[in-house]
């Protein structure tokens, strides 16, 4: 590694001076290195994963001797956060051997809720649990919503997780999207400032803590720039047949509200979609992070952000995902070359390739003069200075194992997002069943109701049914795809007369975890009481239905009559539905 009078290497100089310092050492495969954002994943125990590894990315040593990566999103984690932390120091050892010594940015999506798509989010494992974002928007609170932040932000930091690549402040206007769970609803102004206060409680800049962005700050990285949320029909863009984004009701700029929102706020970095808008007057019919107007034109110079913008996964090489062939999301430049791919996102304005991991392209590019190194400094500048900022050259670059320990799963923390998973439970209907009391016979269904009644085997034998569901989607296969909720909102005909009959025969709450809206039409009338929620577990699922005061959710989106309804919708417009069954913001107290 360097010696410490080099300038790079001194906490005293200027962040200015360090990054044109080191800048100014690197070698072009070295800067290279930095404008790609690929995935990784821990060894056993903790230890450096090597080529073997499940997920078969290349191993640790590769990155960041022949490739020289130094941006990594990492997959699972070990329930040991000690193991995590472990694993990070290692990580931080091998990147100071290195030439130049610099350090790993480690970046992670959401890791604190329910969702398991591993495309979108991560199970909590270690970490404390709370609701999808949905769930917090349906609080209203933004003062929970900056608290969940910021507890978040001590858990990152304790393992050394410094970007987070979210929030996701897309609207949910087409009711079909399969990532509706992992935003903050249909509404431009609510999602604006819960997702400025989740902003605020990563990065320490909020009321919490009230700090500068730092050393103890956590990076967001804002998502899907310029709003991913009006697919037609609802597919995902993660597919070919989901690749269009449309603007049948001219509502790009409400769609782009949240992100003015946000960079108001302070976010760090952006990450455009995968969808190809159709339809916008001098906009290409090309993916968002190949989208020079967008990128370089609207982030860039209209609304003058200056942060790094990195491309979501995988927009360049054709992959392999659980067994299966997963073409590039190269969506209207599929003819491209690889290269070809790489000189257009670059001359979009993008700085880095979320997911990739092919800096010889860059350089190749660079060397047959299709992409000025000048050009490949700008970015990297922005990189570098991200690094230093976060302290990860002086004070951060290692983590103190045992309070890692300490820290993640700190019992306050799981209390506390208990009590917002019971906060953002949603009672749509009640016809005086709830507040439940305890000590009742329940029939219970995709809940233990035993710490909080007598649970019965039969209907019949019960005082009280409690039904929980999960809102209804249309498997396409037994891949990938399959975790990507989508088509169809109408529970299958089966299962509501199924379940109307356990209504008829017993006062029944049925309740629904909403990770997108459903058609809950069949069960008004029948259910004594309609509950939704939007990640919670069972305690405080229960809590909340029997506890007058606790429940406070109020719907983030409008609930759809019919599937004919949400055909009849315009994707881009909010509240678009014809008559819905419950509007935005309806929720009774108990």
């Amino acid at each position: 590694m360097a010696t410490t009078d080099e300038t790079y290497l001194d906490p005293a100089r200027s962040v200015d001076d360090r990054v044109e310092d080191l800048l100014g050492r690197m070698t072009l495969e070295e800067k290279a290195g930095q404008l790609f954002h690929a995935m990784i994943t821990i060894g056993e125990g903790g230890a450096l994963a090597g080529a073997d590894n499940m997920f078969g990315t290349p191993s640790t040593d590769e990155y960041l001797n022949t490739l020289h990566l130094t941006h990594v999103n990492v997959l699972s984690v070990p329930d040991d956060p000690r193991q995590m932390a472990r694993w990070h120091n290692l990580l931080q050892e091998l990147a100071a051997r290195t030439r130049l010594g610099i350090p790993v940015t480690i970046a992670t999506d959401p890791r604190h809720a329910f969702t398991d798509n591993p495309a979108a989010a991560l199970l909590s494992g270690p970490f404390s649990q709370w609701p999808e974002t949905l769930g917090l928007a349906a609080t209203r609170d933004e003062a929970l919503m900056e608290q969940h932040a910021d507890i978040a932000r001590q858990e990152y930091l304790a393992v050394g997780l410094r970007t987070a690549l979210h929030p996701q402040v897309d609207l949910a206007t087409e009711p079909r999207w399969a990532r509706a769970n992992g935003t903050f609803g249909e509404d431009a102004d609510l999602t604006g400032r819960m997702g400025a206060a989740y902003v605020h409680g990563f990065q320490g800049t909020g009321k919490i803590v009230g700090g500068e962005f730092g050393p103890d700050s956590v990076s967001t990285m804002t998502k899907h720039f310029p709003g991913g949320g009006p697919q037609k029909d609802g597919e995902d863009p993660h597919f070919a047949y989901g690749r269009e984004q449309v603007y049948p009701g001219g509502r790009f700029d409400e769609h782009l509200a949240p992100f003015r929102k946000l960079l108001e706020a302070g976010t760090r970095q952006m990450m455009p979609y995968y969808g190809m808008p159709v339809g916008l007057e001098g906009i290409p019919e090309v993916g968002f992070g190949f989208n020079k107007p967008i990128i370089q034109g609207l982030v860039r110079d209209e609304l003058g952000f200056d942060g790094i913008v990195c491309t979501d996964w995988g927009l360049v090489s054709d992959a392999e995902i659980f067994g299966a062939a997963f073409p590039a999301r190269a969506w209207g430049v599929e003819d491209l070359s690889v290269q070809d791919r790489v000189a257009m996102i670059l001359d979009a304005g993008v700085d880095q390739l979320g997911g990739e991991s092919c800096p010889e392209v860059v350089v190749e590019l660079v060397r047959q003069g299709r992409v000025s190194e000048e050009r490949i400094d700008a970015s990297v500048r922005r990189l570098l200075r991200e690094k230093f900022v976060l302290g990860l050259f002086d004070e951060r670059r290692y983590v103190d194992v045992e309070a890692a320990a300490a820290v993640v799963g700190k019992p306050s923390f799981v209390a506390a997002g208990l009590a917002a998973q019971a906060a953002s439970i949603t009672v749509l209907t009640n016809d005086g069943v709830l507040p439940l009391p305890a000590g009742r016979r329940i029939y219970g269904e995709g809940v233990d109701v035993s710490s909080y009644g007598t649970a019965v085997s039969d209907p019949a034998q019960a005082d009280v049914a409690i039904l929980r569901l999960k809102a209804p989607w249309e498997q396409r296969s037994n891949g990938f795809e399959a975790f990507f909720h989508t088509g169809s909102l109408d529970f299958p005909a089966d299962e509501v007369a199924r379940i109307q009959a356990i209504c008829a025969q017993v006062p029944t709450i049925v309740e629904v975890y909403l990770d997108r809206p459903a058609i809950l039409t069949p069960f008004v009338d029948a259910a004594a009481a309609l509950v939704v929620d939007f990640g919670a577990a069972d305690a405080p699922l229960l809590e909340a239905l029997g506890t007058p005061g606790v429940a406070r959710g109020r719907l983030p989106f409008d609930l759809p009559r019919s599937m004919a309804a949400v055909e009849a919708s315009r994707e881009d417009v909010p509240f678009d539905t014809a008559d819905p069954l419950f509007r935005f913001g309806h929720g009774l107290s108990l």
